[in-house]
């Protein structure tokens, strides 16, 4: 997919604030530090459009990005990071739940993992989080170009078997220096974006 234009909308603190457009939206979530924000500026081929940082925990808000004026990315905030407080962590639960829970327009979630470690515990919270809600999820296990191609299935396999992803089509793996799984990742997003809409049916 070629991205012609993009946009951050708005950094949101509840759903007050959310965008009002009927536009479908993609959730980009993730821990704290996996490369979220590299994913993303690889994705819309910008640089520094979602910020990195080498400070975990630093995005506490919902970032909406527009793309070519068609649908949102949804950046959210990065979980597992042990020093951010109780009252910032419940904070986040409450938001995320909002989210989740309530958001229409939402349809699908990219979750971002570490092809070169096992999925850690918070993954396996957030995966089991978001199939809770009835949402699909697409697996990113990026860093692939940190690992030897040997390597790869071994470590696909252990992603799949920890979070028990039961469609292994739903799992890509991506790098962010290289761009390989980049138009694998387009293809599938783009097939949720074009879906029907979400019925909510956990906000009642």
């Amino acid at each position: 997919m070629k991205v012609n234009y993009v946009d951050i909308v708005i950094s949101a603190a509840s759903k007050k604030q959310y965008p009002k457009d009927p536009i479908p939206e993609i959730a980009l979530a993730g821990r704290s530090n996996v490369g979220k924000s590299s994913f993303i500026n690889k994705m819309i081929q910008r640089k520094n459009l979602a910020r990195t940082s080498s400070k975990p925990g630093k995005t506490q808000t919902l970032n909406f990005y527009i793309i070519n004026e068609e649908f949102h990315f949804v950046d959210v905030p990065g979980y597992g990071y042990a020093k951010v407080s109780k009252s910032e962590r419940a904070k986040w639960g409450r938001m995320m739940e909002e989210y989740f829970a309530e958001r229409e327009q939402l349809r699908a979630t990219a979750l971002v993992v570490d092809i070169r470690h096992k999925p850690t515990e918070d993954d396996q919270m957030m995966y089991d989080y978001l199939k809770h809600f009835e949402l699909p999820v697409m697996v990113i296990a990026t860093k692939l170009d940190k690992i030897k191609k040997g390597q790869r299935q071994k470590q696909l396999k252990t992603i799949i078997q920890t979070l028990e992803i039961e469609d292994e089509d739903n799992l890509i793996p991506f790098s962010a220096e290289t761009g390989e799984g980049k138009d694998l990742a387009w293809r599938t997003m783009l097939q949720y974006l074009n879906g029907k809409q979400r019925q909510k049916n956990h906000s009642e």
